[in-house]
């Protein structure tokens, strides 16, 4: 099959790539690098032409209320193109618990997607991820003060980014599932346990100070940012780690 990755360049869009070329797909990436702009729709109808699949891992550049404006447009872009190219099948990638999450901006986005995907002309397939390991330097960086890190004990199930590419490729690859496909890690910890694991792996004698008030992942009540039902990857934290 032919394969549009947009997003295709960046952590997980280059390793969907080289895991369905390695599969036998004709796998292509697309980005701004290559001449395409979901928001301007600059190059998209050049880039889906003939696709049987497109996978869009494009990402909002911010976290704020201006994300719903980037997933609002760069979605109607890529379904007109997609539809207008006849394309079979139409795959993102979104956030378990998104829609559980009314205070962070950024998680409404990710539902207005999913949303619009639904409801679009293309057969669709979500996949649904939790946080990514990769994440966790820049979970520590957003509270940390000197020489300590605050973090709230939500609970959460990190995937590795190398796990969450194969699951995309997967699904791509195969019949579209009109609905979601949640995946996790194998592990659940709470988040300031996870700060502490990281810090001491990395020999950093900065201290992790539970505290329900900070950061972003302080609004997520309960375990949303977990997901028993889910598929579990492989890849557990300390070997991800090490």
């Amino acid at each position: 099959m032919k394969i549009a990755v947009i997003g295709g360049t960046g952590l997980i869009g280059s390793q969907v790539v080289n895991d369905l070329t390695a599969a036998g797909h004709e796998a292509v990436p697309h980005s701004k690098s290559t001449g395409v702009d979901v928001i301007s729709g600059q190059g998209l109808d050049q880039a889906l032409a003939g696709a049987d699949v497109v996978v869009n891992l494009t990402n909002s550049p911010t976290f704020d209320e201006a994300s719903p404006a980037f997933f609002q447009t760069s979605m109607d872009n890529l379904l007109a193109a997609a539809h207008k190219g006849g394309v079979g099948h139409f795959v993102i990638l979104s956030i378990v618990g998104a829609d559980q999450v009314p205070e962070l901006d950024y998680y409404q986005a990710k539902v207005l997607q999913e949303k619009i995907l639904a409801a679009g002309p293309v057969p669709y397939s979500i996949v649904r991820a939790t946080q990514f390991m990769e994440f966790m330097e820049a979970v520590l960086s957003w509270t940390a003060d000197g020489d300590t890190v605050r973090l709230p004990a939500t609970p959460i199930q990190p995937i590795a980014a190398e796990d969450v590419a194969n699951a995309v490729a997967q699904v791509a690859a195969g019949a579209p599932l009109n609905g979601i496909h949640n995946i996790a890690g194998p592990e659940i910890f709470s988040l300031d346990e996870l700060g502490r694991i990281t810090l001491s792996h990395k020999g950093d004698n900065r201290t992790v100070v539970t505290d329900p008030a900070a950061g972003m992942f302080a609004v997520v009540k309960g375990d949303v940012l977990t997901d028993k039902n889910a598929h579990l990857a492989p890849t557990r934290y300390a070997d991800w780690l090490s």
